[in-house]
């Protein structure tokens, strides 16, 4: 399947005619940062000015959405377009990849990377990966030239004696984080310097950027933070108002403002789509140290919105009009962009659940009305059709107590009027709830799920 994949994009670039420069796309991901952690999206503690700006001058949108409710899902759905029951990259009680887990991202899958990479784009993965560790699933296996971050979360592979950074004042005492620092494969640091992650993925962006900027390139840069521990500079440690939670986001919001500036410097930046976004809502249950989901309800690990709705954030100046779009998209919507910005056609034979947001991104015409299905592990707990948004099943969030919840009839939310799920008008909607019923009847009905790799 991968192959006949590369080989149809060579026979298009072969036959294609002579065109613009193909635009260079830079996609930097948060890890576990809030709907309401940014100041354009209404925080008023943290600073933001950077992220304020690339808001100001680009699109923001209001109802975006990251494509699971935990790390290892969404980012296997970011980078193949696909929601993770399809790569098997979802699992009910282990949600996520550890470092003894054996599974990953599939070597079947094709990733974003791989299809930029076949068409002569340069690409590198900077900061978190999470998607396996193992042969076939690595970052160099799956279309990144390079690598330089952590190969999974921050807080795995404890070890007593080490530097243990800020957690919930209600944790109880735990080792310290021996989690390696890698480039190319190679451990370069262990345990990494956590209070260095930061600026020096930041610097390794820049500098590929200075070197790639011929293009054309992807940068995939996936900071570490804000998921705990804690960890940040000198230079910004101390310095926000909320605490350690908001001197992380601070040197992150700097780091996206370095990112832009060397777009500018190198003269690239009107041929390069930046998209800022988050891999899913804050941790909650880590309270100081959990930043905020705004309105939205929940957070972290759960179907509700401030679990999965999160900033999403387009620049490319003198492409993109400012604006602000209350269109519903999400992170596999990505993939399909980035590809059809290159003039490159969607893998064949594989099933694509993201959507080319171009229209919108550059003609500011309305996106087709679509469900969006909100998985937790392999099920589907909710869905979306325009502004209504049906619950099968709901749970709290991620480290929270709570069984699981069936709900039979739905409950149904107007999330215009209510972005915070507090009225639930199922009943007055029941034509509703039968529409969004037969579009997760159909949707179940195409998913062939992948091997389980949790």
């Amino acid at each position: 399947m991968k192959a006949a994949a590369r080989l149809l994009i060579l026979w298009t670039l072969a036959a294609a005619p002579l065109a613009p420069a193909k635009p260079n796309i830079v996609i930097i991901t948060a890890d576990d940062l809030g709907y309401g952690d940014l100041g354009c999206y209404g925080s008023p503690v943290i600073r933001t000015p950077h992220l304020d700006r690339m808001a100001a001058e680009g699109l923001r949108f209001t109802d975006f959405y990251s494509a699971a409710e935990v790390c290892t899902p969404s980012r296997a759905a970011l980078l193949t377009g696909r929601y993770p029951l399809r790569s098997g990259m979802c699992g009910n009680e282990r949600r996520v990849l550890f470092p003894g887990s054996k599974g990953g991202l599939p070597a079947g899958e094709i990733t974003l990377a791989e299809a930029l990479k076949e068409a002569g784009y340069a690409t590198r993965h900077i900061g978190k990966w999470h998607l396996g560790h193992h042969s076939g699933s690595r970052p160099q296996e799956q279309g990144f030239e390079g690598f330089f971050g952590l190969p999974y979360s921050n807080d795995m592979d404890a070890r007593a004696g080490l530097p243990k950074g800020a957690t919930a004042s209600a944790d109880p005492p735990r080792d310290g984080w021996n989690v390696p620092l890698m480039r190319d494969g190679e451990i370069v640091e262990r345990p990494a310097d956590q209070t260095t992650l930061t600026r020096r993925y930041t610097e390794d962006a820049v500098k590929f950027i200075a070197e790639k900027k011929s293009g054309p390139f992807f940068l995939y840069l996936a900071h570490t933070f804000p998921h705990v521990p804690l960890f940040a500079s000198p230079e910004f440690k101390g310095k926000s108002r909320a605490g350690i939670y908001g001197d992380t986001v601070e040197e992150l919001d700097w780091s996206v403002g370095q990112v832009i500036a060397a777009l500018r410097r190198e003269g690239i930046a009107g041929n390069t789509l930046v998209f800022f976004t988050s891999d899913n809502g804050p941790w909650l249950v880590m309270e100081g140290q959990g930043g905020s989901a705004g309105p939205l309800r929940d957070g972290k690990g759960s179907t509700w919105e401030g679990g999965m709705r999160v900033p999403g954030i387009a620049w490319m100046p003198g492409r993109i009009a400012p604006g602000v779009s209350n269109s519903t998209a999400h992170a596999m919507d990505l993939m399909p962009t980035a590809l059809a910005m290159a003039g490159l056609p969607l893998p064949a034979g594989v099933a694509i659940d993201g959507a080319d947001l171009s229209p919108l991104l550059f003609d500011g015409k309305p996106l087709p009305e679509r469900p969006f299905f909100y998985y937790r592990g392999d099920r589907i707990f909710a869905c979306r059709l325009g502004e209504w948004k049906a619950h099968f099943q709901t749970q709290a969030g991620y480290g929270a107590m709570q069984d699981l919840q069936r709900h039979d009839p739905p409950l149904l939310y107007h999330l215009g009027h209510d972005p915070s799920e507090k009225r639930d008008v199922a009943a007055g909607h029941p034509e509703i709830v039968t529409k969004i019923r037969d579009a997760v009847k159909a949707h179940q009905e195409s998913v062939v799920p992948g091997k389980p790799q949790l």
